[in-house]
C-alpha cells in the first residue's frame, strides 16, 4: 500500500540582503540625487565627503574610583552654507560611519527646511543606562573639552540626541564657557531655559512631525482627527509626538520602547503612559493594554506609522507588511533606500526623515538667533514661526516630488541637495 506523500510545504520568501550601513545609505541616496541634478563629478566628490572627522579618547574617573576610557566622535559634514550644526548621542552601537552618516543627512535636513546651517554630528560609545549622574556628568565634560577646538557659536552648535538632553548641554555649554573666560550662550542648543534655551525646544522635533504629518493627511485626504497611529520608540520624540497626536484628537493605537510594545485598539492616553513609563522603566506591562513586539507594531494595521527610534527599521524583510498610508520618519533613518522604492510602489506616503523630523533643528535655529542676540521670545511666537517653515517646507519638498516624478525622499534631497550644490558653486574652491 503506497503511503501518502507529505503535501509540498510554502517555500518562505526570503528578503535580498541589504547592505544596512548607515553611511553607504546616506551616500546612495545623496548619489540619487545627484543623478536628478547632474553635479560635476568634482563637486559629487566634495558633498559626499565629511569636511571634517574627530576621534577622542575619554578618560573618565567612574563612581568606583577606576579610570574608564571611552571613545567619542565629532563630524562636520558640510559648513557651505552656515556653521555645521548637530545633535550628541551616547550609545553602547554608536560608530563613525554612523556618525559620519547622521552629519551628512543633517546637511540636508537644514537645507530642506532653508536655515543657514551645515550638518556634523557627535557621537560617544557608552551605555548612559549603567552609568551615574556624576560619571555622565564628568565624561561629558571631558568630551567637551576634547572635541573644543572645533565647536562654537560661528563654528560648530552641539544639540541633544539619542540619550543626552538639556543637563548634557548644560554641562557642555559650562565647560566651553568655563575654558573661553566668558558665558558662551550660542555654543550649544537644546539648554535649559535658565541658561539660554528657547521656550518650545522641548516638543519642537515632535510638533515638526505634527506639522508635516498633517500637510500628508491633507495631500491623502486622510482626517487627522480619529487616524489610528503607531509610534515606534516612546523616548524624548516619540512620547511627546503621542502627546501632540492625542491633542489633536488623533487616535494613538500602539506605542513602544527598547523592551517591546503596547497595543489598545480604543487608544492610549500618552500622558499615562509617560507617568507609567517614569515609575516601571518601560511601557511594557501598562494597565489597560496587551503586549506587542516592535517587530509587530512596525507592520500594524493603522493609518499612521511613526518610528521615532534608530535606523533600519524598515527593511526588505518587512516592507511588504507595513500596512500604513504614512509612515513619518521621527528618527533618523528608518528607512533603508530599497524599502523606500517598495513603499512607494505600494502607495504609501512616506515623509523622510529630513523633512519630518526637522523641527527640533530649526528650533534649535531660533534659539541660537536668540543666544546671539540676547533677545528671547514667547512660546506662541516659536511654534507659530516653527509651523510656518515645516509647512512651506512640506509643499516645497512635494513639488519638487512631482516636478521629478519621483517620491518624496527624492524629491527632498533634490531640493537639499541643490541649495546646497548651489552654495558651494557660489563660494569657489579655496584656495
Amino acid at each position: 500500500m503506497a503511503t501518502a506523500k507529505p503535501s509540498p510545504q510554502p517555500i518562505p520568501r526570503i528578503a535580498p540582503r541589504e547592505d544596512l550601513n548607515p553611511l553607504r545609505i546616506a551616500q546612495i541616496q545623496f548619489d540619487m540625487a545627484a543623478e536628478y541634478l547632474k553635479l560635476d563629478p568634482g563637486l559629487r566628490q566634495i558633498l559626499r565627503s565629511p569636511k571634517r572627522v574627530l576621534e577622542v579618547s575619554i578618560p573618565t574617573k567612574m563612581d568606583n574610583g577606576q579610570v574608564k576610557v571611552f571613545t567619542g566622535y565629532r563630524v562636520q559634514h558640510n559648513v557651505v552654507r552656515g556653521p555645521s550644526k548637530g545633535g550628541l548621542r551616547y550609545h553602547p552601537n554608536v560608530t563613525l560611519d554612523e556618525v559620519k552618516a547622521l552629519a551628512m543627512w543633517m546637511t540636508w535636513k537644514t537645507a530642506t527646511v532653508n536655515i543657514p546651517y551645515g550638518g556634523a554630528k557627535g557621537g560617544v560609545i557608552c551605555d548612559p543606562k549603567r552609568m551615574s549622574k556624576s560619571e555622565l556628568e564628568r565624561m561629558t565634560r571631558r568630551y567637551a573639552s576634547e572635541i573644543l577646538p572645533l565647536i562654537g557659536p560661528e563654528q560648530d552648535i552641539p544639540a541633544p540626541d539619542v540619550y543626552t538632553d538639556q543637563q548634557t548641554m548644560a554641562w557642555i555649554m559650562d565647560t566651553y564657557s568655563m575654558t573661553k573666560g566668558y558665558s558662551a550662550l550660542g555654543v550649544v542648543t537644546g539648554k535649559p531655559l535658565s541658561i539660554g534655551g528657547s521656550e518650545g525646544r522641548k516638543e519642537a522635533t515632535a510638533r515638526g512631525v505634527l506639522v508635516a504629518v498633517e500637510e500628508a493627511c491633507k495631500v491623502k485626504k486622510i482626517p487627522f482627527r480619529g487616524a489610528s497611529v503607531a509610534i515606534q520608540g516612546f523616548g524624548n520624540v516619540g512620547s511627546l509626538v503621542a502627546k501632540l497626536f492625542a491633542e489633536k484628537k488623533a487616535r494613538v493605537v500602539a506605542i513602544s520602547d527598547s523592551r517591546g510594545g503596547v497595543f489598545n485598539s480604543r487608544g492610549i492616553d500618552p500622558l499615562k503612559a509617560m507617568r507609567y513609563k517614569e515609575r516601571a522603566g518601560t511601557v511594557v506591562g501598562m494597565p489597560g493594554t496587551s503586549r506587542i513586539s516592535n517587530d509587530d507594531l512596525v507592520t500594524l494595521k493603522c493609518e499612521i506609522l511613526v518610528p521615532a527610534a534608530l535606523e533600519n527599521v524598515i527593511t526588505l524583510n518587512n516592507v511588504e507588511q507595513i500596512k500604513a498610508k504614512i509612515v513619518a520618519e521621527a528618527a533618523n533613518g528608518p528607512t533603508t533606500p530599497h524599502a523606500d522604492e517598495v513603499l512607494a510602489r505600494r502607495g504609501i506616503m512616506l515623509i523622510p526623515d529630513i523633512l519630518a523630523n526637522a523641527g527640533g533643528v530649526t528650533v534649535s535655529y531660533f534659539e541660537w538667533v536668540q543666544d546671539l542676540q540676547s533677545f528671547f521670545w514667547p512660546v506662541e511666537e516659536v511654534n507659530a514661526k516653527l509651523e510656518s517653515v515645516m509647512r512651506r517646507a512640506f509643499l516645497e519638498v512635494f513639488e519638487s516630488m512631482r516636478k521629478h516624478r519621483t517620491q518624496m525622499r527624492t524629491g527632498a534631497y533634490v531640493l537639499a541637495v541643490g541649495r546646497v550644490a548651489d552654495a558651494a558653486l557660489v563660494r569657489g574652491l579655496f584656495p
